[in-house]
């Protein structure tokens, strides 16, 4: 009959049996101290991957011990390495696989030959992690590519603001100083409209490879915005800062980037700030704004050092 529904009528008996059954097969979950079971219910606990390598290497170490571990995997363009121990001569090798997906290669070595029995526990454990491996590594992807600008293949401006954030909080903590430059390409907006933003790209993506290439491992460079790049400088003061900065200066000048009847080239103007104990990141990235305004107001092309306070009330030139 429309409009009418039939009510679920529960066998009483049977729902409690089956709960009761559900509740005992729970608990013996929880208590069970079997290696398989140990180490699948601690992958549950976390979508870390370097968390679940962890897990996975303190399990198999209660049953095959070793003394290194390397576990390696490129997400995106970030390579994870984590490690453990050191080495021995002898070594066992294994590509994590699930559904023709490589999900990171991992390394055992000590100082005798592994037995097979030992191999064989490897690759049983192995069973019971991939899966969890697998999540964990697709989740870091997703993260990743949340933190990384598509054009450039860098770290965008959210991922500048975790930094910033993180510096700050290292900086008072520790009491480490760190200089963040800001760099903006001189007229950048002439070259979009003279020869098109397919060009434009061009040039923003070989900009974002030579500033990789004219700074330390350890900066970071982000796409800020526009033609506007970041780059924070852990560990080093204003004159390490106007250093790299000036050869920012240099290795974009050289760029150049054909586009049929003429080779395109542009110039960067730098603004250079380090950061003063109890700073925020808004007002670090206030002073080296300020900067770069001065840098792009008296002849772009050139390196300015940011003043202790900034000058909020400017206005920029035109890009």
């Amino acid at each position: 009959m429309a409009g009418t529904t039939t009510p679920f009528l529960a066998h009483t008996g049977e729902g409690s049996s089956d709960l009761a059954a559900l509740r005992k097969a729970t608990e013996q979950w929880h208590q069970a101290d079997d290696p398989f079971t140990r180490l699948c219910r601690r992958l549950t606990t976390s979508l870390s991957l370097e968390t679940l390598v962890a897990i996975f290497v303190e399990e198999l170490a209660k049953l095959v011990p070793f003394d290194q571990m390397t576990y390696r995997h490129h997400i995106a363009n970030q390579e994870l390495v984590y490690a453990t121990g050191m080495g021995g001569r002898h070594r066992c090798d294994y590509r994590l696989t699930l559904e023709g997906i490589k999900y990171g290669e991992l390394t055992f070595r000590r100082k005798v030959p592994f037995a097979e029995e030992e191999l064989k526990a490897i690759e049983q454990m192995l069973s019971v992690a991939i899966l969890p491996i697998r999540n964990a590594c697709e989740h870091a992807a997703v993260q990743q590519a949340a933190l990384t600008d598509s054009l450039t293949q860098i770290p965008n401006k959210r991922a500048l603001n975790e930094s910033l954030e993180r510096e700050c909080h290292l900086g008072d903590r520790h009491d480490q100083g760190s200089t963040l430059l800001l760099c903006d390409l001189d007229r950048f907006k002439r070259i979009n409209d003279n020869h098109g933003h397919v060009i434009g790209d061009h040039i923003l993506r070989a900009a974002a490879a030579e500033l990789g290439r004219a700074t330390r491992n350890t900066d970071t460079v982000f796409r800020f915005g526009g033609e506007e790049f970041a780059v924070i400088l852990p560990h080093a003061d204003l004159a390490a800062g106007h250093h790299v900065a000036e050869r920012i200066r240099d290795f974009i000048a050289k760029l150049t980037v054909n586009c049929g009847e003429e080779n395109v080239k542009t110039t960067v103007s730098v603004g250079v700030a380090m950061r003063q104990k109890g700073e925020t990141p808004e007002q670090w990235v206030a002073r080296a704004d300020e900067a770069l305004y001065r840098a792009k107001d008296q002849g772009r092309n050139c390196t300015r050092v940011a003043s202790s306070i900034p000058d909020q009330r400017r206005q920029r030139p035109a890009p």
